[in-house]
């Protein structure tokens, strides 16, 4: 049975479809603010550090959102209140404490459960989707989609000139840890296709794509979505045919999509501006 005709017959695959799509769409809306405010790094440190919130929502038999929200804003305000009262920078800062949360969420987890649900949490499982998984990541990308379309002009504006925002009275701290907030939330659906480790790849590639095809935000916007539902359905394409992690499979999709990019986007193109300045050369040589 190929793909096309599994889709129809499997309820399990229909679910994953759906989830990764929407993972797709938020991981690269969310993703184009990351690049644009050189928060990479950060958005390593926050993925990595829900870990620990996910293992003590189990223990305590709570939503583990809930705790991965406040593991992730927690480990957020933790890097910034080091890096704001020492001598010690942010990039290091970001590196002690992810670490630290990724660590102790490792230790947690492999103390309450087996070693398989800690390779679902780092890499990732859409194939086992549950229903209720599902329709948390079809509300997470609700209120993503949404607080985007509610703060945009004030996400551009802080995004590309944080001075000018804040010459304009916009609570532009306020406004840095909302994103952290719905960075939090975009990792935690993220779990079940791509999980904790490769959740980063998904943030960025995707975004730095689309930063490669245009120059205007809602467009990046659109297109970074679109790529990231591209890399998702055709992991997992990969991942069911061939029965290979879905979480690289979709990855590996993703920096495919980038190097075509890299290599062959129309303004930004290596090959298109070598091509181009070797026509200049000629011109100025004639």
């Amino acid at each position: 049975m190929n793909f096309l005709e599994a889709i129809f017959y499997y309820d399990f695959l229909q679910k994953a479809l759906l989830t990764s799509a929407m993972v797709g769409i938020i991981c690269g809306m969310i993703g184009c603010f990351i690049i644009l405010r050189g928060m990479a790094l950060m958005g390593d440190a926050i993925s990595h550090a829900v870990l620990p919130g996910v293992a003590i929502s189990y223990l305590l038999g709570i939503p583990f959102f809930i705790g991965a929200v406040v593991s992730g804003v927690v480990t957020a305000v933790a890097i910034g209140f080091i890096s704001q009262n020492s001598r010690i920078k942010q990039d290091i800062s970001i590196g002690i404490m992810f670490t630290s949360a990724f660590a102790f969420g490792i230790l947690l987890i492999t103390g309450m459960k087996s070693s398989t649900d800690l390779y679902h949490i780092l890499f990732g499982n859409v194939l086992a989707v549950r229903t209720a998984d599902m329709w948390a990541t079809l509300g997470i990308g609700f209120v993503v989609f949404l607080s985007i379309v509610l703060f945009y002009k004030e996400l551009l504006v802080s995004s590309f000139d944080k001075t000018m925002a804040q010459a304009y009275g916009l609570p532009v701290q306020w406004i840095h840890y909302i994103l952290l907030v719905l960075l939090t939330m975009v990792t935690v659906a993220s779990l079940q296709t791509v999980g904790i480790i490769l959740v980063v790849a998904m943030l960025i590639t995707p975004a730095a794509t689309a930063y490669l095809l245009t120059d205007r935000l809602w467009v990046m916007l659109y297109a970074s979505a679109l790529l990231g539902v591209i890399s998702s359905v055709a992991g997992l394409y990969i991942s069911f045919t061939y029965n290979l992690a879905s979480g690289a499979a979709i990855v590996l999709v993703s920096t495919l999509l980038f190097l075509l990019a890299f290599f062959l986007a129309p303004k930004q193109g290596l090959i298109w501006r070598r091509m181009k300045t070797y026509a200049n050369t000629e011109k100025g040589e004639i």
